[in-house]
């Protein structure tokens, strides 16, 4: 197969350390700095990052084991396990989300102290690095075309929209001055809307690709017309693709000459496998069925 040099799973893998690191080390900044700034939004924020590092961990045990080459037990490989990483990111945010959401209606009706203003500081510099980190970590899911990447992606994001919702809500409180110090509050609340929202963008395409789910016309066209590029394919039937981690299996129907014998039928029929499997379209395994075209 003529893939790229370096494989995606170990793009990924060290795209997820990356991730974790950061996570890391922002959960102590964001945790320390909520505490002694006496803003909710911030630890909620650090309670978030804190969700990257075990969904990212999930991911990390899922994508090493997606690598995995096939065996007696999973003849087709150990693939699933990328889109099932995808979908313990998922429910994490959603976990993460109903845990911030819970704790910010508590304390919208406990009276507390305003949050300090260098609390805002932080924040900026969390925005900025999270984002990066999201820009970053899709990109890389675009390129090796990986849910469970983009998925970690997504957690970043969520990380700096909840950072934004932070500062606002902070901002607030500290220009309305006493009576609003529940801004703080509602601007965690609001966040925690916004990842379990983020959470059901990641889960509905993972679990998709667990169901084997069609994926792009796109990707499908370009296997259609690679199969009819070889000569003697009279046409194609039916093509079936799915995607298995990183990769693509085909199931196709080509047309040929009805008259011609047997073998050349199958020689055509390994002309078409050998053109998918050599391609860029990372194809893993190709069933094809020889019909006869009158």
């Amino acid at each position: 197969m003529n893939h790229i040099d370096i494989h995606p799973s170990s793009i990924a893998i060290k795209t997820t350390v990356y991730g974790i690191v950061v996570s890391v080390i922002l959960i102590f900044v964001k945790g320390i700095s909520g505490h002694f700034g006496h803003s909710y939004a911030l630890i909620a924020d650090a309670t978030e990052s804190g969700a990257d590092i075990l969904s990212s961990g999930l991911l990390w045990l899922g994508l090493r084991i997606a690598i995995k080459e096939p065996d007696k037990e999973h003849p087709y490989g150990h693939g699933k396990a990328e889109p099932l990483a995808a979908v313990a990111v998922a429910l994490f945010l959603i976990a993460a989300a109903i845990w911030i959401a819970y704790h910010a209606i508590d304390l919208i009706n406990t009276p507390h102290q305003l949050p300090k203003k260098f609390t805002l500081w932080v924040l900026l510099v969390v925005i900025g690095i999270k984002e990066s980190m999201y820009r970053y970590v899709f990109n890389v899911g675009k390129k090796i075309n990986s849910q469970a990447v983009k998925a970690d992606a997504q957690h970043h994001r969520s990380d700096a929209i909840t950072s934004i919702a932070a500062f606002i809500g902070i901002s607030i409180a500290i220009i309305g001055g006493k009576g609003y110090e529940g801004a703080d509050d509602w601007a965690a609340l609001a966040a925690s809307a916004l990842i379990f929202y983020n959470a059901i963008v990641i889960l509905r395409p993972a679990l998709s690709e667990i169901m084997d789910a069609a994926p792009s016309n796109e990707i499908v066209a370009k296997v259609k017309e690679l199969a009819a590029s070889v000569p003697e394919v009279e046409g194609i039937e039916k093509c079936f693709v799915r995607k298995m981690g990183f990769d693509y299996y085909v199931d196709i129907h080509i047309e040929v000459d009805g008259q011609l014998s047997v073998a050349e039928g199958h020689r055509i029929a390994h002309l078409v496998k050998d053109t998918l499997l050599e391609s860029n379209l990372r194809v893993t395994n190709v069933l094809v069925h020889v019909e006869p075209f009158n």
